[in-house]
């Protein structure tokens, strides 16, 4: 199967885990050794990967800077090259014989999404309820509950167009193990005389994967995250795990914002055009695509 596999920012960064680079390689490795056993199964991968946690870094680091700092467009695309040249190399040393390639991906939104007005993407390390918002205060963020804890939240706008499709399509169909869209892919929008500019967003990755599997053709979208499956009543003693849904079963709105919900949107939308997505732990990938384990979506 051709599948494009999106790494959850959580599956390369465990929760809570300090964003040290050793932190991040070894999950990486973690994640390559995984992704190296689909392969060895014959699976053609399209990679993805969330930046949550690693633009959020970026954003602090760069509020320090005593001059401007860069917009989170750029923080986009530094993150999307630093994760993808340590998943790039961890990946060529888990598989010897493939090619590889690592794309900064330009992905069109609308500046007229509502989502600039109602920023719910989290980003950066979760912090206590007091001390976010003290942060909030003191730094102009906006800030929302991501379970337990408080984390920045930023505009997500929904993607529209992948920029560079045709050159990945050019790189798939040669058999290169491609790395691309991460953190979502670069927002940039269409001005009136047809030029590209950045803008200050982190586009969901779900979204942009899902969006990404339509333009290849893929026959399966794997989001590969910290949780086994979608559950149903998540949260409350009722809490169960979905196995094979139909896609019309599901309601976007019974799954929190900024985690579980834009999965399911995501692969409610792929569903809706006769392909399948599947959600669940990174650790049971091979199982998930097998279809014993996780959350399957189809038509």
């Amino acid at each position: 199967m051709r599948i494009v596999v999106a790494l959850g920012g959580n599956a390369l960064l465990r929760r809570g885990e300090p964003m040290t680079a050793e932190n991040q390689r070894a999950n990486i490795r973690r994640a390559a050794a995984v992704l190296a056993a689909l392969v060895a199964a014959g699976h053609s991968l399209v990679i993805t990967h969330g930046n949550g946690p690693q633009v959020g870094l970026l954003a602090l680091q760069a509020a320090a800077t005593p001059d401007a700092p860069f917009p989170l467009d750029v923080l986009d695309a530094e993150s999307a090259g630093m994760i993808g040249y340590v998943l790039r190399q961890e990946l060529g040393n888990a598989i010897r014989d493939r090619l590889f390639a690592v794309l900064l991906t330009q992905v069109r939104v609308d500046p007229r999404d509502p989502a600039f007005a109602a920023p719910t993407k989290p980003i950066g390390p979760v912090y206590d309820e007091a001390a976010a918002r003290r942060l909030a205060a003191e730094r102009g963020w906006q800030i929302a509950p991501d379970n337990d804890k408080w984390r920045r939240v930023v505009a997500s706008p929904r993607p529209v167009e992948i920029l560079e499709a045709e050159v990945l399509a050019f790189l798939v169909e040669r058999g290169v193990i491609v790395i691309c869209a991460g953190g979502g892919g670069i927002p940039v929008v269409e001005l009136e005389d047809g030029s590209l500019a950045g803008i200050e967003a982190v586009i969901d990755k779900d979204f942009a994967s899902s969006l990404l599997a339509r333009q290849l053709g893929a026959d399966l979208l794997l989001m590969l995250t910290d949780v086994d499956a979608v559950y149903a009543g998540w949260g409350t003693p009722r809490a169960r795990p979905l196995g094979h849904v139909n896609a019309s079963e599901l309601a976007p709105d019974d799954f929190p914002a900024g985690s579980m919900r834009p999965k399911v949107e995501a692969a409610i939308e792929l569903a809706r055009t006769g392909r399948a997505a599947a959600i669940g732990r990174l650790e049971d990938a091979a199982d998930i695509v097998a279809g014993t384990r996780g959350t399957w979506v189809e038509a």
